[in-house]
C-alpha cells in the first residue's frame, strides 16, 4: 500500500512537472511563463519528492527529502518575484492584454512623492 500511495504521488508529480513545462512554451509573456513554472514546478518537486519517502520509507530519506521541500517552497517564490521584478525594471514588456499593472501605478506614486 505504501509503495502504491509513494508511486500516485510521483505520477502527480512528473504530471505537474510536464504542465509547468508546458507552461514555459504556453504562455505569451515572461511575467506569466514564471508564474506557471514557479508554481507547477515547485509542487511538482514537492510532490515527487513525497512519493519517494513513501516509497524508501527510511528516515535518511525523508530528513533530506523535507528539507528540500522546505527549501524550495521558501525559496522558489522568492526568487521568481526578484527576476520578474528586475526583468519589469529592465523593460521586459508584458503581455498586450494585461489589464492590470499595479507596479507601474507603485512607481508613479514615487515619482510623485520624490518631488
Amino acid at each position: 500500500m505504501r509503495e502504491t500511495a509513494g508511486g500516485i504521488l510521483l505520477l502527480l508529480g512528473t504530471f505537474f512537472i510536464l504542465i509547468s513545462a508546458i507552461g514555459i512554451f504556453r504562455m505569451p509573456d515572461l511575467y506569466t511563463r514564471m508564474s506557471a513554472t514557479t508554481k507547477a514546478s515547485t509542487l511538482g518537486i514537492g510532490l515527487v519528492l513525497a512519493g519517494t519517502v513513501l516509497y524508501w520509507f527510511d528516515i535518511a530519506i525523508a530528513a533530506r527529502a523535507i528539507s528540500i521541500i522546505v527549501f524550495l517552497f521558501l525559496t522558489a517564490p522568492v526568487a521568481a518575484h526578484i527576476i520578474g521584478r528586475a526583468a519589469y525594471y529592465d523593460g521586459v514588456p508584458l503581455w498586450k492584454h494585461t489589464k492590470i499593472d499595479e507596479l507601474a501605478e507603485d512607481m508613479k506614486n514615487r515619482g510623485e512623492d520624490s518631488e
